[in-house]
């Protein structure tokens, strides 16, 4: 029995030294994927000028994104996190990019997402709301969005978008939430920023468990009182990162 046990042991430790090789493997390949999409000389400069403050690599490695997976970017706009997810998932993965309608009747936005699309290979557009999805995203994203829901039109805008991504994520799936971080007693409003105590709620409500907060995106030297766009942050505004769970 002694020896039994014995060779029990090092069986399952064989076994999990082999699946963190292949996780490690696994990651590997996917960054060396994403590094090579990220410098590709088809990306606009625009996009590889904001990467160094938006850390894609880093930010999709925490939340837990891997290759093969479905993904859904929310308010993609010109696609910069889509160009991310795309390059995350892999040719094997898919990534639905949703625009609300006022987004996608802007001249020339539908031919720019199409050229987009059409180039990343692994896209599909979602026009409107979120539906027609639920229950098939592995990870959603959504960036720098929430705060003007929230600031122009209150709990009654935010919440159902939140609600829908919820609704779109399988069970167990995770929202990558980011946003400007806004502080008490400031006019987040006019700032371009959200309090990270009303994000938290709003997630609470909508049905996620935060499982996670993460510094990645934080910027000391922003102190919260200028307008995220202003330019002595140069882009580099304080910004929270969320890593939230739709329960099993």
């Amino acid at each position: 029995m002694k020896k039994f046990a014995k060779h029990g042991w090092w069986t399952c430790a064989l076994v999990a030294l082999a699946a963190t090789a292949n996780l490690a493997h696994a990651q590997g390949d996917q960054e060396a994927r994403m590094r090579a999409a990220l410098a590709s000389p088809e990306r606009s400069a625009e996009n590889k000028a904001r990467d160094a403050a938006r850390k894609p690599i880093e930010v999709v490695q925490f939340l837990g994104l891997e290759t093969g997976m479905t993904a859904l970017d929310v308010i993609a706009a010109g696609g910069w996190f889509t160009e991310v997810l795309s390059a995350a998932v892999g040719p094997t993965g898919k990534v639905y990019a949703q625009n609300p309608t006022f987004f996608t009747q802007r001249e020339g936005f539908i031919e720019r997402e199409r050229q987009l699309h059409q180039r990343l290979g692994n896209v599909e557009p979602l026009h409107g709301d979120i539906a027609g999805i639920d229950g098939q995203v592995d990870v959603a994203v959504t960036a720098l969005n929430v705060h003007d829901l929230y600031n122009n039109n209150g709990e009654a805008a935010a919440l159902p978008l939140l609600e829908s991504i919820h609704r779109a994520l399988k069970p167990g799936g995770v929202l990558g939430f980011i946003d400007h971080v806004g502080v008490a007693g400031q006019d987040n409003r006019a700032l371009h920023r959200l309090e990270k105590s009303v994000a938290r709620d709003l997630l609470t409500k909508a049905g996620f468990e935060i499982e996670a907060e993460s510094d990645l995106l934080a910027n000391p030297a922003d102190d919260h009182t200028k307008g995220v766009n202003d330019p002595s942050l140069e882009r580099r505004s304080d910004q929270m990162l969320i890593r939230a769970r739709k329960p099993r």
